[in-house]
């Protein structure tokens, strides 16, 4: 995954992934997931983060969760279905490495929720995470946007035809599996036209 000496530049490289819609299926609007059993984790998910898992990418999770600000659930049992997502996940052969979420209202001053990239920040800080090396995936602009406020690359997953919406994302995608597949061949092209 990479070293650092003393006083050298961060080596990692992340794939900061959006939840909602892109791991699990996003609930109609307006409403929330509160429950472990309203978690459905989406098709291909699990080989997609391990894809990356075998790339050499450190997958972090950032969501917003105002469902929390909202009182509808708490920060604890937010966290435990975060933890029961990332144990899932690892039964699968995926590993998520850390996982952060805003759970702050729209109007709040802070500095974590999207498309403020205070959590993609944070999570460079702690995990010395390169952004100009790393990835972030969502269905959404704000996502897209916390994505280029941190200095990374972007990956918008689109159901239908928003190519006004997506022409700020760097890929616009079917699904996580295909923004993977489509990243990786970016990447892989990049590694191999440096090295020509």
């Amino acid at each position: 995954m990479g070293y650092r000496n003393e006083g050298a530049h961060p080596v990692n490289r992340a794939v900061f992934l959006d939840r909602d819609g892109v791991i699990n299926r996003r609930p109609p609007e307006g409403d929330y997931i509160t429950r472990w059993e309203d978690f459905d984790v989406l098709p291909g998910v699990a080989e997609s983060i391990s894809l990356l898992n075998q790339a050499g990418f450190l997958v972090a999770v950032v969501t917003n969760q105002r469902c929390i600000a909202k009182g509808l659930v708490s920060d604890a049992e937010v966290a435990q279905l975060h933890r029961r997502m990332t144990e899932l996940l690892a039964k699968r052969g995926a590993k998520i490495d850390a996982v952060y979420c805003c759970p702050h209202e729209l109007d709040a001053a802070c500095k974590c929720r999207k498309p403020s990239p205070g959590m993609l920040l944070d999570a460079a800080r702690e995990h010395d995470i390169d952004p100009k090396e790393s990835w972030m995936i969502g269905d959404s602009e704000i996502d897209i946007e916390a994505g280029r406020n941190a200095g990374c690359k972007t990956a918008r997953l689109a159901s239908g035809s928003v190519e006004g919406e997506s022409a700020s994302a760097d890929i616009v995608a079917s699904s996580l599996p295909d923004a993977v597949r489509q990243m990786l061949d970016k990447v892989s092209f990049a590694v191999g036209a440096a090295h020509r």
